[in-house]
């Protein structure tokens, strides 16, 4: 998977990002957990997830937010970070116009910035949100949610409990037009260390059946 330096609005950014070649290969962005907690684009879940669109023919990327890695610039509490992920965006689109879908997926913070950017750009199609931090983080801004998608999340979650998530889950699918699975990793925790192949599975089916 080559590496990839493109510009952000605070400087470069450091991705990986495998590109399909069919001129119509739909698109994906993978968004990685906390910067200040550790998360980067080499995440075990976020890799296994950057395969899994790969293997079903997406162009695929993942990158580090500002700060992380060889990335430029410093952590901005989310507002820089969500300008990070439009630039990443922008970056894919450009060498994939003809794109005949956008998904987002993130892990953690990452599900938080990703669901922002999904309200910021309609054409994307679809969200995988896993472990979504709903106990820490404002997400009325889903009003209303414009893309279905799948929220996962570990039943034995400490970080982020469980019911929050349920909570936001059934606030997203009382709205009309569209749909949204919530899927509990029995056993899991934030961080999925024994259950990233559940995950995985899941997801992978979830975008089967998008995909169908």
């Amino acid at each position: 998977m080559p590496e990839v330096i493109f510009n952000g609005p605070e400087g470069r950014l450091e991705g990986r990002y495998h590109h399909n070649g069919a001129d119509d290969s739909p698109i994906a962005l993978i968004l990685h957990p906390h910067p200040q907690q550790g998360g980067t684009m080499n995440n075990k879940l976020c890799f296994n997830m950057f395969n899994m669109f790969k293997d079903r023919g997406y162009s695929v990327m993942r990158f580090n937010f500002r700060g992380v890695g060889r990335s430029q610039g410093v952590y901005d509490q989310g507002i820089g970070e969500l300008s990070d992920a439009a630039s990443a965006l922008d970056w894919m689109q450009t060498y994939n116009a003809n794109a005949r879908a956008t998904w987002v997926a993130g892990y953690s913070f990452g599900s938080w910035i990703g669901m922002q950017l999904l309200m910021r750009r309609p054409e994307i199609d679809g969200f995988i949100s896993v472990a979504a931090p709903a106990s820490d983080y404002d997400f009325t801004f889903l009003a209303p949610c414009p893309s279905s998608g799948i929220m996962i999340h570990g039943s034995h979650d400490t970080n982020i409990p469980l019911a929050s998530v349920n909570k936001l889950a059934d606030k997203l699918n009382a709205q009309k037009g569209i749909e949204v699975d919530m899927c509990v990793i029995e056993g899991a925790d934030h961080y999925f260390a024994k259950q990233q192949d559940d995950v995985i599975k899941h997801t992978a089916a979830y975008l089967d059946k998008r995909s169908a």
